[in-house]
């Protein structure tokens, strides 16, 4: 099921942003085929590819892409396939004869999607790196955080999962539009500093209007507006308020049991200090959940901070199905919605090389071929 039905792609394995665009393109119903190397050096063991739900909804092949055999396998799925991506290094892929060269070669019609941190060009392409460093020089770890702090790390969803996996499965679904109207495949070619960039655009937009500072923690979406902001409540959890619009604020404001005359206008800046230590007692007399029962149904913009174990049972996300659980694991559900090609819930995640014999066996080769190449170490 699934708007991809009947699209097939080929992911090498990688780390965290190639992992991400395959199961978002697995979860939209194509059927991925993930080429899995031998687990070797220091990486494997910090980073076991797949982790969890990231490989769900995979087959699985494993394939040394080291040996002439194993790349000439791979370009033998590249012609049966519509897409394939790929999370090397700039350089990596040509040198093993698997480049875009090589697999457009084979099959003019292909998507390649490739990802990076740094990208293919300038002074940083050849560098290390992970999704905090490219954040910091695209310039969106800086306005994060507190005024007076060091900035907070966001985990890794800038630019791993947003800037990374999630523009490059739009550019790859992108790509397959335009080959629809002219049959014709290319490269798609995704650089995590550049993603990480490209999710600032609104802020850029405000500085160069006037309505940001570029200092931490004094703007209104960066915490330094009391009426954005969150609060803690008397059982040490939180309360999250956005109540940026007048008639929410009111509404928070009547919810809390504030005298409306007692409140200085949110939007006046020189009293956000005085704001926010109302709004702090205020949040102080109840627990997390008391406020929730309060808040709900009311339009004052104003919600718990769930934790990521107590997400999945808040009563909203469990009609709507947001989580579900596979193999054992509580994960979020494929997404978004369709109506007409719905989405099938998610596979756990096949032990490495679990599909080899099926993958082989569909492209052809005999029971003989393959356990030339087992024996050989070209597949496991």
């Amino acid at each position: 099921m699934g708007p991809l039905q009947g699209v097939t792609v080929i992911e090498i394995a990688s780390l965290g942003p190639g992992p991400f665009c395959g199961m978002l393109l697995a979860d939209l119903g194509a059927t991925v085929i993930r080429i899995e190397r031998p687990s070797s050096g220091p990486g494997a063991a910090v980073f076991p590819v797949p982790a969890g739900p990231l490989g769900r909804s995979r087959r699985s092949i494993s394939i040394d892409l080291k040996r002439p055999e194993g790349a000439a396998l791979v370009l033998d799925l590249v012609e049966r396939a519509d897409v394939l991506i790929e999370g090397f290094r700039p350089g990596v892929a040509e040198r093993l004869g698997l480049g875009p060269a090589d697999c457009l070669a084979r099959h003019p019609g292909l998507v390649y999607g490739r990802v990076t941190g740094w990208g293919r060009s300038g002074p940083l392409a050849a560098d290390a790196g992970h999704d905090i460093d490219y954040v910091a020089l695209a310039g969106a770890l800086h306005p994060i955080g507190r005024a007076g702090e060091p900035p907070t790390i966001p985990l890794n969803i800038i630019a791993d999962f947003g800037g990374g996996g999630m523009l490059l499965a739009v550019g790859v679904l992108a790509a397959l539009v335009e080959k629809d109207r002219t049959g014709e495949g290319q490269v798609v070619d995704t650089a995590m500093v550049d993603g990480s960039a490209l999710q600032t655009v609104l802020v850029h937009g405000l500085l160069a209007s006037g309505m940001w500072s570029d200092e931490r923690g004094v703007n209104m979406l960066d915490g330094g507006a009391p009426f954005y902001d969150v609060y803690e409540t008397s059982d040490g959890k939180y309360m999250a308020v956005g109540a940026i619009e007048p008639q929410f604020f009111a509404r928070l404001v009547e919810l809390l049991g504030l005298e409306a005359a007692d409140v200085p206008n949110h939007l006046d800046r020189d009293r956000w200090d005085e704001l926010r230590a109302i709004l702090t007692a205020a949040f102080a007399t109840r627990t997390r959940d008391e406020w929730a029962d309060l808040f709900e149904g009311e339009d004052a913009c104003a919600t718990p901070v769930l934790s990521l174990a107590e997400a999945p049972r808040h009563p909203h996300n469990v009609e709507r199905g947001t989580f579900v659980e596979s193999g054992g694991v509580v994960q979020p559900a494929p997404a978004p919605r369709f109506s007409r090609t719905p989405l099938d819930p998610p596979v756990p995640p096949p032990v490495p090389g679990t599909h080899t014999d099926e993958v082989l066996d569909w492209l052809g080769l005999t029971s003989a071929e393959i356990a030339g190449l087992r024996e050989a170490g070209t597949v496991s």
